[in-house]
């Protein structure tokens, strides 16, 4: 029996291109296949940037562009580590990320909170949602000037101008999350017995996750737009500030400091959101591109 065994074996392993005596190879360990994905990706989102920042140098250097305009990225560096040295980047990078933190907490919190009431509850909706979406429609800066009167340039006027962008995005996704959810399991959960706080524990907000961190991702950048727009009508402090006073005296590298420390700053935030949308959502089997 056993040498029929071994001309079977001889054979698979003959028709999978190896030899009956070599040892299969152990696969790559997944903590090393993860940070390779990690690297390729961050290599292949690196590829734009890095070549405008070089072909900007470039022609800088040149003189095809104006150095007041648009001073190259090395003059830009030099201002970063200047503003970095001085501590005052630190600071008022400090006091905006409060600031946009505040108002974040306050409009987001909220918005999801009325978000829930209005998607669980139709008479809740007709209540509050004609209200909300007349104010959705009114502009950033036309509301700005009114939040000014009322609370001045200090700094209530604007975390509320922060939590105003904030709000809305979280409200509208869970409202439209709670909804969506599938009609048929609501049945089910009736023949089950689950109570009301059941039903939206172990349903609905499992449901409306993927909505609900898509109008995260959407309030957190609406909030820091609505912090560059608070801080430039009128602050002491804050990066905001920062850009206003280089424009004011033609440092022009300074105000792209700031420029790509929002832009950055608001990056890190959405890809923190992300990755923990991705442990929190690993259950949902969706398309991932190709």
């Amino acid at each position: 029996m056993s040498k029929p065994s071994n001309l079977l074996q001889g054979t698979g392993a003959t028709l999978l291109g190896a030899s009956p005596d070599s040892v299969p190879a152990e696969p790559a360990p997944a903590g090393s296949s993860k940070r390779r994905r990690r690297l390729e990706s961050f290599l292949l989102g690196a590829i734009v940037p890095a070549a405008a920042l070089i072909l900007w140098q470039v022609l800088g250097d040149a003189g095809y562009i104006s150095r007041l305009l648009f001073p190259t990225p090395w003059t830009i560096a030099k201002s970063f580590r200047s503003l970095l040295e001085s501590g005052a980047l630190a600071e008022n990078v400090g006091i905006s990320m409060l600031r946009a933190a505040a108002g974040f907490a306050l409009g987001g919190g909220l918005g999801l909170l009325l978000g829930m009431l209005v998607g669980f509850f139709r008479r809740t909706e007709k209540v509050l949602d004609p209200s909300v979406q007349m104010i959705r429609m009114v502009p950033h800066l036309a509301i700005a000037p009114l939040f000014i009167l009322w609370f001045g340039f200090g700094e209530p006027s604007k975390v509320l101008l922060i939590a105003k962008g904030a709000f809305f995005p979280l409200y509208i996704n869970t409202f439209l999350g709670i909804r969506g959810a599938d009609k048929k399991l609501f049945e089910v959960t009736r023949v089950l017995g689950f109570s009301t706080y059941q039903q939206l524990a172990r349903l609905i907000v499992p449901s409306a996750l993927p909505n609900i961190f898509l109008g995260l991702r959407v309030s957190l950048g609406i909030a820091w737009l609505g912090l560059v727009v608070a801080e430039l009508m009128g602050a002491s402090s804050g990066l905001g500030y920062l850009m206003s006073e280089a424009r004011q005296f033609n440092k022009t590298a300074v105000v792209y400091v700031g420029i790509i420390l929002f832009a950055v700053i608001g990056k890190a935030a959405d890809s923190g959101v992300r990755l923990l949308e991705r442990r929190l959502l690993q259950w949902q089997d969706s398309y991932g591109g190709k």
